[in-house]
């Protein structure tokens, strides 16, 4: 009996037989890496050689066509003459900023215009593409659903010449609303070339435009979306606007975050084309931002560096508004543009 008990003493002593320790624990050998991890990058590269080259051209055009032009704002800070060119124009340092510094009367007229047609557009523009996306998910019948969002997704295609030629032959003074009115002895209205009408007038535009594009991504979302859940909200009571409180904005939350914090990013960019077509109907003092003024300062008037410097200080802002945009995102738990 005596032997028995020492031996079982023995066996549960710090000498006996231990089994293979977990590969996580602190004494244990550590977990050995995947073959993936040793990897080097020139072997992820032979083996994506494909994918790479596919992307190349595109990486290409990205490069030459957005990363290479920066190199340019270096005339910003130069009193540049195009036929000196970069090396031999004189630096002038901080001067071509006194407008924006200094408040120069037409710089603030177009940041003002600026400013407020961004704002008209993000409260009333920005979320009718989620709204429309809403109302083409509701419909039952796929033939008319796919026949509704072509028709809207057409005006995308067309030019700003076209969109703003189509406006004026409609709601022109001499255009075919006004026309029918005249041949009905009915009062005419004037909309094309009042300068007070004028935001409205190309809120209409983008709205007309663009409003149809851009339920694709939110109709993309919302199929995401599981069915049964729907089904589920309707056995427990909730109505239609319940069920799109709680399921369906709740579904494309992340995508409207997502655009917003790219529009911010665009946010003193409204439409340069857009505007410039129709800026000698209303004068500049209703139609100018910064854009117009980058173009009539530089191109036209020939200050080629005060120019570059407004646009340099615009992208700088929206840089600045897209990363505070999304450092906010990442506040409120949302992923954003990049996750942290």
């Amino acid at each position: 009996m005596t032997e028995t008990i020492k031996d079982r003493a023995k066996a549960s002593g710090p000498n006996r037989t231990r089994g293979p320790r977990s590969p996580g624990s602190a004494t244990g050998k550590p977990k050995r890496p995947s073959p993936n991890a040793n990897r080097t990058a020139l072997a992820r590269i032979k083996r994506d050689r494909m994918l790479l080259l596919l992307a190349l051209p595109g990486m290409a055009v990205v490069a030459i066509f957005h990363y290479f032009p920066l190199l340019g704002n270096v005339i910003a800070f130069q009193n540049f003459q195009p036929f000196l060119g970069i090396s031999q124009s004189e630096w002038v340092g901080l001067d071509n900023f006194d407008v924006i510094f200094n408040g120069d009367p037409r710089f603030l007229n177009a940041l003002a215009n600026t400013l407020i047609i961004t704002l008209i557009q993000v409260l009333f523009v920005f979320p009718l593409p989620l709204a429309l996306a809403l109302l083409l998910n509701s419909v039952l019948s796929e033939r008319v659903k796919r026949g509704v969002q072509s028709v809207l997704y057409l005006p995308h295609f067309l030019s700003w010449v076209i969109v703003v030629a189509l406006f004026q032959q409609v709601l022109g003074n001499a255009g075919m609303l006004n026309t029918f009115f005249r041949e009905h002895d009915m009062a005419t209205f004037s909309i094309i070339g009042v300068p007070e009408l004028f935001k409205l007038l190309i809120t209409s535009q983008v709205i007309w435009k663009d409003t149809g594009w851009g339920t694709i991504i939110f109709l993309a979302a919302l199929s995401r979306v599981d069915m049964n859940l729907y089904e589920a909200a309707a056995m427990d009571g909730a109505g239609a606007w319940r069920r799109t409180w709680h399921i369906t904005l709740p579904a494309v939350r992340s995508v409207f975050i997502l655009l917003l914090i790219l529009r911010l990013g665009d946010a003193l960019t409204v439409g340069f084309e857009q505007i410039v077509l129709q800026q000698g109907a209303v004068g500049k003092a209703a139609s100018e931002v910064l854009d117009t003024y980058v173009y009539n300062n530089g191109i036209v008037g020939g200050n080629w560096g005060t120019s570059a410097a407004v646009g340099l200080v615009k992208g700088v802002v929206g840089v600045v508004l897209v990363l505070g945009a999304n450092k906010l995102a990442h506040v409120f738990g949302e992923r954003g543009v990049y996750s942290r």
